[in-house]
């Protein structure tokens, strides 16, 4: 496999077929997951809206909901419903289809670009990427102890490359603060087009916000008693960026509740622009025994 393989099978993931006006057809990897992964699917939903969008307006907000568990072994459909196209602003609706079935909603918010009244929050202090281990490296040293069913999908080369600031030891997880930072990109260089690096960086933004809420409570998802799952995710797009560049993912979870986890994210670049913002709610219910496999 070569080293630009896994990015170009994220571009193949993200450029959907579109089968009938309004309608686009995506597919799924084989990565041992059971389950679609969110980021994937919030991913392909921006890329369905923005299909339908003329030139010159790009995202800068979206609010989506998980229905439904995606199956990894069928297409996926999505249906965009044009609901305005004004002056400035362009609204759609997307919907995902299995099965006849809904699985994942999303609206997306596109606007004219335009200057403004600016300000932001200054990006934390963080260690330069080069100084961190791949996400890869730290997950290959864990392989002899995962159970055969993350063996094969922890093994894989990704399209990402995620270097965590302070990463949890994942079989003797510690109580700690709700907040962590990673610095994430594309592995390859992507194409300049600035509604698929939009694209790129919501396929990334799923990757570990909900984990940062489990952090305070010593435990995490590879814990057979804790059932986790994203119940909806929301972003905003403050500026310009490439996902192919190091950016800076400022994560916190200002309250669990209600078997919920309330989780936020800033992302900046290299330079310290606040190039986005999302709030993702997600399901951590915790049973007493691992449930039972009918």
């Amino acid at each position: 496999m070569s080293d630009a393989e896994p990015t170009f099978d994220l571009l193949s993931l993200l450029d959907l077929e579109e089968i009938e006006l309004n309608h686009y057809r995506a597919t799924s990897p084989n990565e041992g997951w059971q389950r679609v992964y969110g980021g994937q699917v919030i991913g392909q939903a921006l890329v369905a809206a923005s299909r339908t969008v003329e030139t010159g307006r790009n995202a800068h907000s979206l609010h989506g909901y998980f229905l439904r568990p995606g199956d990894t072994t069928i297409p996926i459909l999505f249906k965009v419903d044009r609901i305005r196209d004004g002056k400035s602003f362009t609204t759609r609706r997307v919907v995902a289809v299995q099965r006849g079935r809904a699985i994942f909603s999303m609206s997306i918010s596109f606007q004219v670009e335009e200057d403004g009244l600016e300000h932001q929050f200054e990006m934390p202090q963080a260690p330069e990427p080069s100084e961190l281990q791949d996400e890869r490296e730290l997950r290959k040293a864990q392989l002899p102890k995962l159970p055969p069913e993350f063996a094969d999908s922890f093994g894989q080369d990704r399209p990402i490359d995620i270097r965590p600031v302070d990463p949890q030891d994942l079989f003797n997880p510690t109580h700690g603060k709700p907040e962590q930072m990673c610095w994430m990109k594309a592995s390859n260089r992507l194409p300049d087009d600035p509604r698929l690096h939009q694209c790129v960086l919501a396929y990334l933004s799923d990757w570990s916000l909900l984990d940062t809420a489990t952090r305070p409570h010593g435990i995490n998802y590879l814990q057979d008693t804790l059932q986790m799952a994203s119940l909806d995710h929301a972003m905003w797009f403050q500026r310009p960026f490439r996902a192919d560049e190091w950016l800076l993912y400022v994560q916190d979870s200002p309250s669990a509740s209600g078997s919920r986890g309330f989780n936020r994210g800033l992302v900046y670049d290299a330079q310290g622009n606040l190039v986005a913002a999302t709030a993702q709610e997600g399901l951590m219910r915790v049973h007493p025994e691992a449930p039972k496999t009918p």
